[in-house]
C-alpha cells in the first residue's frame, strides 16, 4: 500500500511538472550591461525561457506621471530573445512593462526599472 502511494505521488509529481515551466519566465536582458543613454535610439533585448508570442503579447515604456508608450518589438536570433526599439529619452527612470504569451499561451507580466544617463 505504501508503495502505491509512492508511486501514485511520483507519478503525479511527474505528470505535473510541465505546468511549472509553462510560463515565460524572464531569464537575462540587455540593460543590465549595457546601459541606455540620452538622446538616442537604443535596443533592449528580453531573454526568455520559452518561446514568445509576439503578436499577442505587449511592451509598454513606463515614464514619469505613469505614462505607458506601446512599444515596437521582434524576435532575436535565439527562441526565446525579443528585441525592443526605444526611442531616444531624456535623462530620468523609466520602467519597461511587459505582457507576454508564452508559445503554449500562458500570460507572464513583468517591469524592468532603469534609468538613462548621459
Amino acid at each position: 500500500m505504501k508503495k502505491s502511494f509512492q508511486f501514485i505521488l511520483l507519478f503525479l509529481t511527474l505528470s505535473q511538472a510541465h505546468w511549472a515551466a509553462a510560463h515565460a519566465v524572464i531569464t537575462d536582458y540587455s540593460l543590465k550591461i549595457a546601459p541606455i543613454h540620452a538622446g538616442s535610439p537604443a535596443k533592449v533585448e528580453l531573454s526568455f525561457n520559452s518561446q514568445i508570442e509576439l503578436g499577442l503579447s505587449q511592451i509598454f515604456l513606463v515614464s514619469k506621471g505613469d505614462k505607458h508608450e506601446l512599444l515596437q518589438a521582434v524576435n532575436g536570433n535565439k527562441q526565446g530573445r525579443i528585441i525592443i526599439q526605444i526611442p531616444p529619452l531624456e535623462l530620468g527612470d523609466y520602467a519597461l512593462r511587459f505582457k507576454v504569451f508564452a508559445a503554449d499561451g500562458h500570460l507572464t507580466e513583468d517591469v524592468i526599472h532603469f534609468s538613462v544617463s548621459k
